[in-house]
């Protein structure tokens, strides 16, 4: 049943796959079909709500059950790639996708789109564990940053171009067409993958963590729920604390079992070195800073400037272009082997940080002074995410670099939700301390605006409005800043030790004991 492992070293003359390169461009059109699935949805919210006849609670749960289903079954889909082999669960979740993409297409109501969805989540995930786990593996330590920064621009192009291609699809067909277009790409997908694909992993042997699996699952999704819930239903409502506390106390037990069973799910040793602990860090907090300032984003487009939503769509795009330019053209990887990785990421969250400032301070008014911020923050990210995603995996054993894939993912769901969650919070308090008196306690600009009687109250609201973005945008640079200087501390001091491990030959002078690994990391904590 196990199959032998792969990995880029082993193949002859060294470089990793010999077709590698091929392998990433079908790797790449995979995520990118299904990153755009993602986002042409959010520009299709009207047509769906026409041609289903669905309420606001059909239209979020269309958004969120793709959402949900992926995030609880990132860390379960990584360790299914490893065990079973990820080139079949790179299949599979292609399969899944396509199945899902067809069922989408085909519902004739808004409880069949939601299921639809769902199969679609279960697909995406093993999608987004495998391709970067197969990345990882056909690639040896000297190309793998390359690749995985490029890997990460298609990120950003379904980022940048779903509001384009959505707005294409639906002005000339229904809306059925933005979940059928994927199936040509699935079938190309698979026949390449069938082709250019080489088996890796399969671990037979070990025992299926399955209680491992279904903590980690109904953690995730529990308290990726609460936060997707939050800002409609308050954070002090019982639907949401009493879903996050249970997700939470979820997540602490599955982290207890893991520490006691044989073979784990995921193996809480990689929290010992600094290398994986400070890329986690950095991780969480660059998606933090990315989501909630897009958040943050999109609503000032809209609410304070005027843009149609497909507008401010299309206007955030000059962040996720410059992550592609800069990823496609390989400048982050350069720097990377140039500088190493602490500087490489301290340098993306800082100019992360300074593109958060920019829009904060210039943006206020008029979408020129945001734009040099957009192209800064894009900047920022496409030397800081591929940096990390590397850090992360190369702190993991090639065996599992599925659930190094899981771990990746997983970080950025929950740093995207908490990023919403309290860049969000921080508008509100702002905004509402700072409205009229006629419209206290209005919980929304448009509620506030539908409850003002002159000119100067109407503008006094948009201010207000206008300022809580900003706040909440100066907050989401300062976490990202702080966390930059704490993560580039981490692996610093993790370089350091393996350096001092490497200088003895890995022993203690005298003794003949072994100090740390081979590689001469120490793995303490």
């Amino acid at each position: 049943m196990a199959a032998a492992t792969e990995h880029a070293d082993t193949y002859p003359g060294g470089g990793g796959h010999p077709r590698r390169w091929a392998i990433l461009g079908v790797i790449c059109l995979t995520q990118l079909t299904v990153l755009l699935d993602n986002t042409i949805l959010n520009v299709a919210i009207p047509s769906l709500t026409r041609g289903l006849d669905a309420s606001t609670a059909d239209v979020q749960w269309m958004v969120n059950a793709y959402a949900l289903v992926q995030s609880g079954l990132l860390l379960t889909a990584g360790n299914a790639a490893d065990r079973y082999g990820r080139r079949r669960m790179l299949l599979l979740g292609i399969v899944l996708f396509g199945l899902g993409s067809l069922a989408a297409g085909l519902s004739g109501s808004s409880g069949e789109l939601i299921a639809a969805r769902a199969g679609m989540g279960v697909g995406g995930a093993l999608l987004m564990t495998t391709t970067l786990a197969v990345v990882v593996q056909v690639f040896d330590e000297a190309e793998r940053p390359k690749a995985i920064g490029i890997w990460g621009a298609v990120s950003s192009l379904g980022f940048a171009g779903g509001p384009l291609v959505g707005g294409v699809l639906l002005e000339h067909f229904w809306w059925g067409a933005i979940f059928l277009v994927n199936l040509p790409v699935v079938a190309l997908a698979l026949a390449a993958v069938v082709r250019l694909v080489p088996e890796s992993g399969g671990r037979g042997g070990e025992r299926l963590d399955v209680v491992g699996a279904l903590l980690s699952i109904t953690g995730m999704t529990a308290v990726v729920h609460a936060i997707i819930s939050g800002p409609e239903h308050g954070w002090t409502s019982v639907r949401v604390s009493v879903g996050g506390a249970l997700g939470v106390s979820v997540v602490i037990v599955f982290v207890l079992w893991e520490r006691r069973v044989p073979h784990p799910m995921l193996d809480m040793g990689f929290f010992r070195d600094r290398r994986f602990v400070g890329a986690v860090l950095g991780g969480v907090l660059v998606a933090f800073g990315m989501a909630g300032s897009l958040f943050l984003l999109t609503q000032h487009l809209q609410f304070v400037l005027g843009y149609e939503p497909l507008e401010a769509g299309l206007r955030t795009a000059p962040t996720a272009l410059t992550v592609v330019a800069l990823n496609l053209s390989g400048v982050g990887a350069r720097l990377l082997v140039r500088y190493g990785t602490p500087v490489t990421i301290v340098c993306g969250m800082a100019l992360l940080s300074a593109g958060l400032v920019t829009v904060a301070l210039l943006g206020a008014d008029s979408y020129g002074g945001m734009l040099p911020g957009l192209v800064v923050m894009g900047a920022g990210i496409a030397l800081a995410m591929p940096a990390m995603a590397n850090a992360i995996m190369s702190a993991i054993p090639p065996e599992r670099a599925g659930v190094g894939a899981g771990v990746n993912g997983t970080l950025a769901e929950f740093g995207n939700g908490l990023g919403v969650a309290v860049l969000g919070a921080v508008l509100n308090a702002r905004f509402t301390a700072l409205l009229p008196a006629v419209v206290a306690g209005a919980g929304s600009l448009p509620e506030a605006l539908a409850g003002v009687r002159t000119g100067a109250e109407r503008a006094a609201a948009r201010e207000a409005f206008a300022d809580g973005i900003a706040a909440g945008q100066l907050v989401g640079a300062v976490a990202v800043f702080v966390g930059g200087v704490l993560t580039a501390a981490l692996l610093r001091r993790a370089e350091r030790a393996g350096s001092a491990g490497e200088v003895v030959g890995g022993q203690t002078p005298g003794s003949g004991e072994p100090t740390g690994r081979k590689d001469g990391h120490t793995g303490a904590a």
